[in-house]
């Protein structure tokens, strides 16, 4: 089999065979296939697309490309969850324990932040002494005690998509639904869950920008779960505007701390509430969306749910202090509000704009070796379809920085005002699942 016969027959729209599919794979991990080969069949790919059976091979073979983790040992149904990434995405912090609280077993992997979207590891490392790597045994026996554990990716898990994620980005071969789908769902399969809830998110501060892409790539990847054997739902999620209203680091977690209080921004908890039926639903706790519903509102209201982050933060070494009095955390020695310049009703928050500012602020990295300010940020004081008058505060940035003033008028102009009232959409658009 050569490798210039495959990136041939793709390139002339033809499909690949299972075998094909997993020379490839496995060649390009070990190191015998060049890059130069592999970008070329990526961009084949781009044009000319995947089948359903294709995407699923493709999948399957990244999955196996290095360890995948063996969960069996937690007893119960283990669920999952993944965002493809937004700005203010801080659900993990609340979804989880909630879920966790009603009985489910989460067993999560996670990654770090990058450019304007935010990383759950980094939001819980902005509490004192949090330890987001565990040993598989510590792994498996947390989540069998408390129900819940939230680590970093190993670096065995799926090779195969570390050097091709790392090739597609520069090589102008990351848009492409069949290979979005198959690096999510190998990453998500290898971690050993038996279900699956993606949030794919749409709309400017999302990877993908519109509802049809959106349901394009969570339609692929729902299929590339059931096809092998897994339950896999998705839900399509607006990022048109920031979720919630925090964004930046310590000031995240402590909004996640509002919300299972019971003092969560709305839409957050509109996101938290649905998902978590579907999850209770997947685990087979809940019968029903209401039923799932009314369980994640009662471990809010009982305060069953905060007690779980609790329970996930001590276990993995944190100082608990800090989620039990949140004034303990860093404040940013410069707050500086963002003052509308005109009567409005909001129309639209830039996402993207509002994730990169937040960066810039020190929130965010730019580059992996970037080190994080996690007192950095902006906290919205308003969303879509409120009400402003001139001179009314719309956000407040957060940052240790001097000579932001930019970056002010860019949260400033991240705001698009209309004359008229603004109807408002639910977050949570459309589910998806077999």
């Amino acid at each position: 089999m050569r490798m210039v016969d495959i990136i041939e027959k793709k390139r002339d729209g033809n499909e690949l065979s299972d075998a094909e599919i997993r020379f490839f794979v496995s060649g390009y991990t070990e190191g015998s296939i060049p890059d130069y080969q592999a970008s070329a069949l990526a961009m084949a790919i781009v044009f000319r697309g995947m089948n359903k059976r294709e995407i699923a091979t493709l999948t399957d073979a990244m999955e196996h490309s290095g360890e995948t983790i063996d969960l069996s040992a937690i007893q119960g149904v283990k669920v999952d969850k993944h965002s493809t990434g937004g700005v203010g995405d801080k659900t993990s912090l609340a979804l989880g324990p909630l879920v966790a609280a009603c009985g489910a077993k989460l067993a999560k992997m996670s990654g770090r932040g990058l450019g304007h979207t935010g990383g759950t590891l980094d939001k819980m490392e902005s509490v004192p002494g949090m330890n987001i790597f565990l040993t598989d045994k510590q792994f498996e026996d947390q989540v069998n005690r408390i129900g819940i554990a939230i680590i970093g990716q190993t670096g065995e898990i799926v090779p195969a998509d570390k050097k091709l994620y790392a090739l597609r980005d520069v090589t102008g071969t990351v848009q492409s639904i069949p290979l979005i789908a198959s690096s999510i769902m190998s990453k998500k399969l290898a971690s050993g869950s038996d279900t699956i809830l993606l949030d794919v998110k749409f709309g400017t501060g999302a990877f993908m920008k519109t509802l049809e892409d959106a349901r394009e790539l969570a339609k692929t990847m729902v299929e590339i779960g059931d096809s092998l054997h897994r339950d896999t739902r998705a839900i399509l999620t607006d990022m048109n505007e920031p979720l919630g209203l925090a964004v930046g680091n310590n000031l995240e977690v402590k909004e996640a701390i509002d919300t299972l209080h019971g003092h969560g921004p709305k839409d957050f908890v509109e996101l938290v509430t649905k998902a978590g039926s579907i999850m209770l639903q997947q685990a087979k706790i809940a019968k029903t969306e209401e039923e799932g519903e009314r369980m994640i509102q009662k471990a809010i209201e009982d305060g069953s749910g905060f007690r779980k982050l609790l329970e996930l933060f001590q276990a993995q070494g944190a100082d608990i202090s800090y989620l039990e009095h949140p004034e303990k955390f860093p404040v940013s020695q410069y707050i500086v509000p963002i003052l509308a310049d005109r009567d409005g009703y909001v129309s639209r928050i830039d996402s993207l704009e509002i994730g990169l500012a937040s960066m810039k602020l020190g929130g965010g990295r730019a580059t992996m070796e970037d080190k994080i300010d996690m007192s950095a940020g902006i906290v919205l004081q308003k969303k879509v379809g409120d009400k402003v008058n001139r001179g009314e505060v719309l956000a407040y940035a957060h940052t240790n920085k001097v000579g932001c003033e930019s970056v002010f008028q860019e949260i400033h102009d991240a705001y698009n005002l209309s004359e008229n009232e603004v109807k408002m959409e639910p977050i949570v658009r459309e589910y998806i699942h077999k």
